[in-house]
């Protein structure tokens, strides 16, 4: 029971954070015009294409699954998290932007995804070749989603967006880094021992 309420709590704090968040890097809304031209509202705009983007919903998800341990209440957790993150985020969209929704599209999305993501992050507790590749699909994931799809919502390079884009590759390659590093020590140890 705590870890389906952790993973509610957490999915509804992400997706709300999220839709503020980007209500408040959109110089044209309500919340976020009167930040325009003030370095709130490019740290909003960095934090936006950050938050935003699959890699990071899908990190939510692993790292519920993560905390509930085991693989079915890791998937079970990892789809709540995403369920209550959409729904969140769709009813705070509503109140901050007025945007119309498609709440429903991403639940049907959601669930397979979050089940699976959630059980990948119950699997990084286990040692060897399956621990090591449940604690990549985050970082892989993300350097995959900056290459196929960039935060990019235009043509033109900005400083804020470059900002996003360093900010995200070089959590990629320290996390996979620091996973590569803990697989080898665990088996030198394993050797060793």
């Amino acid at each position: 029971m705590k870890i389906t309420m952790a993973a509610l709590a957490a999915g509804a704090g992400f997706g709300a954070a999220t839709s503020l968040i980007n209500a408040l890097s959109s110089p044209y809304g309500e919340l976020g015009a009167p930040l325009r031209g003030t370095v709130w509202a490019g740290a909003a705009k960095v934090l936006s294409l950050l938050v935003d983007a699959g890699w990071s919903w899908a990190a939510l998800a692993v790292a519920v699954g993560w905390l509930a341990g085991t693989p079915v209440r890791g998937a079970l957790a990892g789809a709540l998290a995403l369920i209550a993150a959409t729904g969140a985020y769709y009813v705070t969209d509503a109140f901050a932007s007025g945007a119309e929704t498609e709440m429903v599209r991403w639940w049907v999305a959601g669930v397979p995804l979050g089940l699976i993501l959630g059980a990948v992050g119950a699997a990084i507790r286990r040692p060897g070749l399956i621990g090591l590749l449940a604690a990549l699909t985050v970082p892989v994931g993300a350097a995959v989603q900056m290459v196929v799809l960039p935060p990019r919502p235009h043509a033109t390079l900005t400083p804020t967006i470059v900002l996003a884009e360093v900010i995200v590759w070089t959590g990629a390659v320290f996390t996979a880094g620091w996973v590569v590093h803990r697989f080898w020590a665990a088996r030198r140890a394993a050797v060793a021992g």
